[in-house]
């Protein structure tokens, strides 16, 4: 063939003008992708070369394989250069003269048939190299192939034809010529350049050539044994993915399966959570590869949300890319990826809080919250999610946190269920009413102050074939509570009368009052009806909506407590009638904010004043 030396000129396939613009400007969704595609073919003519210079010995020895980007400014062209496999003519008409005919796809199927050992080759589909015509209007290929001495150039605008001319003596392999449109300009400033080959081709097993500079020295350490990567280059491979070069990742995960498909992973998890700070929800960290080149960053669909914070890299071979290599065709493989993640991710904290209480305590004040929403969203992995969250807990008045399994293992044997209590903050949990019973007994209940815990335990409903409770609902039992009982009890005087003037006084405000067998100290508390949303649901629904309308709960009194028994002495004298429902209303406010809501402020104050009125002028009274 180095006998045609007059430039040829050659018309694509078949309408071809219109599927050149569809590549060039709707397949891919970023212009920089044209430069990783670039990259790509130049790695995979390079792996071709060095196949070849493992199976003929006359091409051992020659030149260490590399990739050459040069950004040139007059004239204003981007150059990527390999010393790899290069094209005759024939290979030039065929692989760019035909849409979706690849080069590496052919020589693939080529090298395993005849048995000749296994390549891992990232151009599929050979669409990649027109995705330059995004960048140029013009493109230049100049290359030689290694079984030729003369070389060729193909050159073309993409509007339908291209020509071939012969080019003499070249080096071995293949030099793209883009000659740049007028908006992409900065594409031959290093510092872009730069940043694109860091951002989708790091990774790349051969290096990259910017200037005197290789700019892809980030080894991809996912790809070694776990026990030959140290812990000096985990951290390093951490710095590289997040940019933060003075920080440590509290823990790592380095996974890899060869069957049914392979893969290879590092996750990291950061020191600390940016939400706790208030900058807004956490983005997903982990990028997908397709061997070694980035397909996605920030994948969301290699892991659920509630691991969103995991910082790492997914590569996998058996990828069932799009034609652009920027989505996926099928999502099977990348489900099992993810399955395979999340186990892994749950045993390694799962191990943690076997063998390191410390380390993991660190973490789930971190991102303890942000796990809890793996246990509404992730059944199959509920039970598992469940065993790794802790809360505070009257064990310790709050003090330290506790497991759900730990709470069983002090439950005594005959407690059914396992006892919670939701709140505002820790502050109000602890001073409820409803506690008073629990404390008195030695009941353990575990203190839900996270706004989340309300749905982790409305959802779950049960942990380990126990129910979960909340104690501020209408017939919570407790266990051998009859034990306690005396016998003929009869309440004080005027109890029933103090119940019928609370009633007249609270109306429609609460859906019963009624004598409590909970209290211990406390005059009052409310409790939720069997069933309904616990205060703290009712609390975040009304935030979520304002429209929301709580359920009516049930006012519960301590016939036993000072104050009730002095009103139902009052009560033998009707004169004290709106005195007692005064305090019903006020008694009812009181218990409202105790649960951090603020009823009917104008009336409350209203009354607030009246009573100090009372009190000042009983005084003065006195004093007189």
């Amino acid at each position: 063939m180095a006998a045609v030396s007059e430039p040829q000129e050659f018309s694509f396939q078949a309408e071809i003008s219109q599927l050149l613009h569809l590549l060039a400007h709707s397949l891919y969704q970023s212009k920089e992708i044209a430069v990783r595609e670039l990259i790509s073919n130049a790695s995979d003519a390079l792996d071709k070369m060095r196949y070849i210079a493992l199976t003929e010995e006359a091409h051992r020895g020659e030149a260490p394989l590399q990739i050459v980007i040069e950004g040139q400014k007059d004239p204003r062209q981007l150059v990527i250069r390999d010393n790899g496999i290069g094209m005759t003519r024939e290979e030039l008409v065929t692989n760019l003269g035909t849409i979706a005919h690849s080069g590496s796809l052919e020589f693939l199927k080529n090298a395993l048939s005849q048995n000749k050992g296994d390549l891992s080759l990232i151009g599929q589909f050979g669409v990649g190299f027109y995705s330059a015509f995004m960048l140029a209007d013009r493109v230049r290929v100049r290359t030689r192939s290694f079984k030729e001495s003369e070389g060729w150039e193909w050159e073309s605008d993409g509007t339908g034809t291209f020509r071939i001319t012969a080019a003499g003596p070249l080096e071995r392999g293949t030099e793209v010529i883009l000659h740049l449109k007028d908006d992409v300009s900065d594409f031959v400033e290093e510092s872009r350049i730069r940043s694109i080959v860091r951002r989708y081709s790091s990774f790349v097993p051969h290096p990259i050539r910017l200037g005197d500079q290789v700019i892809n020295d980030q080894k991809p350490i996912w790809v070694e044994p776990k026990s030959q990567v140290s812990e000096e280059q985990y951290l390093q491979f951490y710095q590289h993915l997040t940019h933060h070069s003075n920080e440590s990742p509290l823990w790592h995960l380095h996974l890899a399966a060869d069957s049914p498909f392979q893969f290879r992973s590092i996750l990291y998890c950061p020191p600390s959570n940016i939400e706790l700070l208030g900058f807004g929800r956490l983005e997903h960290g982990v990028s997908l590869c397709a061997k070694r080149i980035l397909v996605q960053s920030d994948c969301r669909e290699l892991l659920p949300d509630y691991l969103r914070f995991l910082h790492g890299i997914v590569d996998s071979e058996d990828l069932p890319l799009n034609v652009s290599r920027e989505t996926l065709q099928d999502n099977t493989v990348i489900r099992r990826i993810r399955n395979t993640l999340v186990k892994g991710v749950l045993d390694k904290l799962n191990q943690m809080a076997d063998q390191s209480a410390g380390g993991f305590e660190e973490f789930h004040r971190q991102f303890g919250g942000i796990l809890r929403e793996g246990i509404p969203s992730d059944p199959a992995n509920r039970e598992r999610i469940a065993k790794l969250l802790r809360f505070p807990s009257s064990h310790t008045d709050g003090a330290q946190l506790t497991s759900l399994d730990d709470y069983i293992k002090r439950a005594g044997a005959d407690q059914k269920p396992i006892y919670y209590l939701g709140g505002p903050s820790l502050a109000s949990i602890k001073t409820s009413p409803n506690l008073e019973i629990f404390r008195r007994r030695g009941i353990e209940v575990l203190y839900l102050s996270d706004p989340i815990d309300e749905f982790v335990m409305s959802t779950m409903q049960t942990f380990d074939g126990r129910s979960l409770t909340s104690i501020d609902s209408e017939n919570v039992a407790l266990p051998e509570i009859e034990a306690e009982k005396k016998v003929d009890e009869e309440p004080p005087v005027g109890t029933t009368r103090v119940l019928e003037l609370f009633k007249a006084a609270l109306g429609d405000r609460v859906k019963e009052v009624r004598e409590s067998k909970r209290l211990t100290d406390s005059p009052c508390c409310l409790v939720n009806s069997d069933g309904g949303m616990s205060s703290q649901m009712q609390r975040l629904m009304k935030m979520a909506n304002q429209d929301f309308m709580p359920a009516n709960r049930i006012l519960e009194i301590n016939p036993s407590a000072p104050l009730i028994r002095r009103l139902g002495s009052l009560s033998s004298n009707r004169e004290h009638d709106d005195f007692i429902k005064l305090c019903a209303l006020q008694l009812w406010a009181n218990a409202m904010l105790l649960e951090g809501t603020i009823p009917e402020p104008e009336s409350m104050v209203a009354r607030g004043q009246s009573f100090m009125e009372e009190a000042a002028q009983k005084r003065s009274s006195i004093i007189v």
